[in-house]
């Protein structure tokens, strides 16, 4: 991942309309003032289907995909010409392809058995991408339409009006002991383990890892990597590894809990603070049931909102200490501005926005509509990144960075670790303190 920073001496006004990171900003609230001005009232989705993957779409659903994909990349479209100068005739064809690829994979996630297994878009997806980056290779004209930051970090605006102050109020103290306590003791514990023990070569795909790991997956990796300037195929890897894992921990977890008859709250809990990815979070809780399902998405929206904070201590971390030249002067605080990523501070506004604003002003019924409506926003644009990054992906870039094993082993040893710290810790909150208290 490249610097976004070309000339430190430019205007910083001019970069409100030269980062891609601001852009990310401006397409989120543009989406989120329509929906909430109710200018746009629903988002087609690709439909569930059984034995043929036809019955997923009827003629409406068609055309209002195919006009929601022209809509998309007139919106994208605007950025892509601005920052990189790219042509728009490119960038559109481009779009055209990704956009496919998505639905496709939209398709794939919405077979009745495979949801069952939750097997969700995002791993389709990245599957897609990969498959055809690494056995045709992916054409020059589809790559002028994978965004894959773009998107992403447009989707983690989105994401930010999901998180909600109120639910941190619901579980309370125990619920931030398990989403904010374990969370940075998992990160600076992987991090000088990937450094000082397995000697880790990049410092920037270590902690990209560990963030990942210890707090949302994908978003989390997006917001390090931004923060540290990993390189794309770290941030590839960090990815790959992440999602793959978090397949199995989805699966594998759940059944742990009904062999060790977990309290659900408790179960809940433990989910929501190890497994990485907020959809197989649902889908692991509601195996278990509606008590398990409520209480490990609140851990985990909980826990995403540490993702601005994460990405601000990198920074600063990075500047101060990572890339600091000893006999050198004192860096620059201008410089941790320039390196955070800006579009966590879009992340931070939504979040505020709709906790702080609009639920006193509309009430909490009329949010959660308008809610529903832009979490299918960010479901797209996280399909199309995750397309993106799976087109952009090579097996033999991807190769070189293992170095041996090292950064599989540097998950392994911290996810184990999360997975036993955020057990006792949720056992400890919501199964003593918890009741005690109550």
């Amino acid at each position: 991942m490249t610097s976004d920073i070309t000339d430190r001496e430019r205007s910083p006004w001019s970069d409100l309309w030269r980062l891609e990171d601001w852009w990310a900003v401006w397409f989120g609230f543009i989406l989120l003032v329509a929906v909430v001005a109710g200018a746009i009232d629903a988002v087609p989705k690709v439909g569930w289907w059984t034995e043929s993957p036809l019955d997923a779409f009827s003629a409406d659903v068609v055309i209002k995909i195919a006009v929601l994909g022209l809509g998309l990349a007139a919106l994208t479209g605007c950025g892509v010409v601005v920052v990189g100068g790219a042509s728009i005739q490119r960038y559109v064809s481009g779009f055209a392809g990704v956009f496919f690829l998505a639905i496709v994979a939209y398709v794939f996630a919405g077979q009745t058995t495979v949801r069952e297994y939750g097997l969700g878009y995002a791993l389709w997806a990245l599957a897609l991408g990969l498959l055809i980056s690494n056995t045709v290779g992916t054409p020059a004209w589809l790559l002028g339409g994978a965004r894959s930051e773009l998107f992403i970090k447009t989707g983690l605006v989105l994401l930010g009006a999901e998180i909600l102050f109120g639910n941190i109020v619901k579980l309370g103290p125990p619920g931030l002991l398990v989403a904010w306590g374990v969370t940075p003791l998992v990160i600076i514990t992987m991090y000088y383990f990937g450094v000082r023990w397995l000697h880790i070569r990049s410092k920037a795909l270590t902690i990209t890892i560990a963030a990942a790991t210890s707090v949302c997956g994908v978003s989390a990796a997006i917001a390090a990597a931004a923060a540290s300037r990993a390189t794309r195929a770290e941030l590839s890897l960090a990815v790959a590894i992440t999602m793959a894992f978090t397949v199995i921990l989805m699966i594998a977890l759940p059944a742990v809990c009904r062999w060790m008859e977990m309290d659900p709250v408790v179960a809940g809990a433990w989910l929501g603070g190890t497994i990485d990815a907020t959809g197989a979070v649902v889908a692991a809780g509601a195996a278990l049931g509606g008590e398990a399902e409520a209480t490990a998405a609140v851990v985990k929206m909980i826990q995403n909102l540490l993702i601005g904070i994460i990405a601000f201590a990198i920074a600063l971390y990075w500047v101060t200490v990572v890339e600091r030249d000893p006999e050198g002067p004192r860096p620059d605080p201008m410089e941790v501005w320039r390196r955070l990523p800006k579009f966590i501070l879009g992340f931070l506004a939504a979040s505020l926005i709709f906790s702080f604003a609009l639920i006193p002003a509309m009430g909490t019924d009329a949010v959660m509509s308008n809610l529903k409506v832009t979490k299918t926003f960010r479901g797209w644009f996280f399909c199309l990144a995750f397309v993106s990054i799976g087109l952009e992906s090579n097996f033999r870039e991807l190769m070189g960075q293992l170095e041996g094993g090292k950064p599989l082993v540097l998950y392994a040893v911290g996810q184990t670790f999360n997975i036993v710290l955020t057990l006792a810790v949720a056992w400890l909150a919501f199964g003593v303190i918890f009741r005690v208290a109550g």
